[in-house]
């Protein structure tokens, strides 16, 4: 074999052989692929340079215009994107000077570590910013910029898990997945209490699943929005619940999923606060929806009395572990930095503002039009009948659960935008039930029949 000499019946290590076969063949059968396409069939395969690639350049040549035709894709597809809650309205031209560093914040944002390449000064600014939002103190608080929303839940569930080793999960069926995901990896007994038609917990159920278990702590997933509806658990009413169903505030964790509305809410107006002043444990948001990173993070922040509970120091690193993850994107706290900076309270607010009227339009329209739509208070998805059309539902990238889909109206989302798409959407409607036997789906259980439009209900 390349690389090794034989030398007396032993085999010597060659510096400077190789392997003679350095490609691996690619094996296997085409996997199916149930939900969606098969990306297999349209991936874009890694080549191997041909021997000359490296003078002529043909291969550099190639791959430039491979990118070239994806970014008109990427063009082509924002124009088309409204299903799910990215804020792609962003310009960070000034940090393209930093791309070339690989920035790293592993271990505790707040302890320095050895590595030197890191933007912790750029993170722990961000958590101060979230922490005077949610009125914690700096001393009372920790927390640290996530590589993605569920991190955020993974987190703050791992925390009301370290604080309660026996306690019981509660959570809405309407709960991000996420949620449900942290109660199998962390094997924690796990209670799904049933929805209002809105999509918020209902409370009567919760207190019913409570008062089975009150020799157990209780640990709470509030959702600040939910997934589909954009409904907004009622945080306030959950802790009386949990108080009048006879657990003082030392025996239950309650854990915010913000991902979408937990940085919105703050800014509108007769809306409840989610606040560290409430025995609330932790929030997180995402940091790619509202405040529109171009990758995906988030922010998390706990109590800093919670974390030495799952705080460890780590001699290599000269910090401590209390993340779930090891490395972290180092790039992600400057674009956040770099946007809260830009925009402030004031320009969240004016932004918030514009989101919700621009709900209130299309909720309108569609409701106009005769098609079935629901917008919740203090909410920007607008959730309405979903399209016949599975090729219209990709082209627009409208998420859909049963008879449902939903808008959610970000900062990008313009009044041109929701034009166009209804411009498309109503014609292409009267098309699919332009036959006498075929009728518009019934959403009164999925939405409420006074805001159902159906044969029934309209």
């Amino acid at each position: 074999m390349a690389g090794l000499a034989s030398g007396k019946g032993s085999l010597i290590f060659d510096p400077a052989g190789v392997v003679a076969e350095a490609v691996p063949k690619a094996v296997g059968k085409e996997r199916e692929i149930v939900l969606g396409r098969n990306v297999h069939t349209t991936c874009l395969e890694v080549t191997e340079p041909d021997a000359d690639d490296e003078s002529t350049g043909d291969k550099e040549a190639a791959m430039a215009s491979i990118l070239a035709r994806y970014r008109k894709t990427l063009v082509e597809r924002t124009k088309h994107h409204l299903g799910y809650p990215y804020n792609l309205d962003f310009d960070y031209g000034a940090l393209t000077q930093l791309q070339h560093f690989s920035i790293n914040n592993l271990g505790d944002p707040f302890i320095e570590s050895n590595y030197g390449v890191h933007s912790r000064q750029f993170e722990v600014g961000v958590l101060d910013w979230f922490a005077r939002l949610w009125e914690i103190e700096k001393e009372e608080y920790w927390g640290y910029i996530t590589n993605c929303g569920t991190e955020g839940n993974l987190h703050g569930i791992l925390v009301g898990r370290e604080v309660f080793p026996d306690g019981i999960l509660y959570a809405s069926k309407e709960s991000h997945y996420s949620i449900f995901k942290a109660a199998r990896m962390y094997r924690m007994e796990c209670e799904k209490v049933e929805t209002l038609v809105t999509g918020e917990i209902d409370c009567e159920d919760f207190r019913a699943k409570l008062l089975l278990n009150k020799d157990k702590p209780a640990i709470i997933n509030v959702n600040i929005g939910t997934t589909v509806k954009g409904a907004v658990d009622d945080l306030d009413l959950v802790i009386k619940t949990l108080e009048d169903s006879g657990f003082p505030h030392d025996r239950f964790y309650i854990h915010c999923d913000g991902a979408l509305f937990g940085l919105m809410m703050p800014f509108v107006k007769l809306a409840p606060k989610v606040t560290f002043k409430k025995p609330i444990g932790s929030v997180s948001v995402s940091g790619h929806k509202f405040v529109g990173c171009p990758m995906p993070c988030g922010v998390q922040l706990t109590r800093l009395q919670h974390i030495n509970a799952l705080s460890s120091n780590v001699e290599y690193l000269a910090s401590r572990d209390a993340t779930i993850m090891g490395s972290r994107n180092g790039h992600a706290p400057l674009f956040l930095w770099y946007t809260l900076n830009r925009k402030g309270y004031k320009g969240f607010q004016k932004e918030v503002q514009k989101c919700l009227r621009n709900a209130h339009y299309l909720k309108d329209r569609l409701r106009d039009a005769g098609i079935s739509a629901m917008l919740n208070e203090l909410s920007s998805t607008v959730v309405f009948e979903r399209p016949r059309d599975e090729e219209f539902v990709r082209r627009w990238q409208l998420a859909c659960e049963r008879n449902m889909a939903h808008i959610v109206v970000m900062p990008s989302v313009t009044i041109e935008k929701l034009d166009d798409f209804l411009i498309e959407l109503i014609p292409a409607r009267e098309i699919w039930y332009k036959e006498a036997n075929v009728e518009p789906p019934c959403l009164a259980d999925d939405v409420g029949a006074e805001n159902c439009s159906c044969a029934l209900h309209k």
